[in-house]
């Protein structure tokens, strides 16, 4: 049988492209899942304006994200927290404390999005990258002081 897929499939291919699988493959899994439809011309214009708008909605959140991560580069945070005589901290910068001075300055991150490379339990400045998903991340400078 003759289908167009809808979404992606591991071992037959990406959206819009049409394919030829087994009648049984087709009816019993692909179509009641909607993840395929019959080729037929009607079909194949309406998956193919799909796939087309659904790259344009992509591309334009690829442009918001790195328009994102660009102002994060320059975005530069301060914690106060209590250290001890050697400037080690009682304590350390977590992720959910980036990821709340981040939202709080305006930019909707999650703290999962936040990876440190390394424990921020020291006094001085710090890296931590920021994944925003799409392979576009963002870099925040940590500066933290003792109280």
């Amino acid at each position: 049988m003759k289908i167009i897929l809808t979404k992606d499939v591991n071992s037959l291919g990406k959206a819009g492209e049409v394919v030829i699988v087994k009648d049984g493959y087709a009816r019993n899994y692909l179509l009641p899942k909607d993840l395929a439809r019959q080729a037929n011309k009607k079909n194949i214009a309406a998956i193919a304006t799909a796939v087309e708008q659904a790259s344009i909605q992509e591309a334009k959140k690829r442009d918001n994200l790195e328009a994102l991560s660009a102002r994060l580069n320059k975005l530069t945070l301060k914690f106060t927290l209590k250290a001890g005589e050697e400037g080690k901290l009682f304590g350390s910068v977590t992720s959910a404390m980036i990821a709340d001075a981040v939202i709080s300055k305006g930019y909707p991150i999650d703290k999962k999005e936040v990876e440190i490379p390394e424990a921020i339990n020291h006094i001085g400045s710090h890296y931590v990258n920021v994944k925003l998903g799409h392979g576009v991340s963002g870099r925040v400078k940590i500066k933290v002081a003792a109280e």
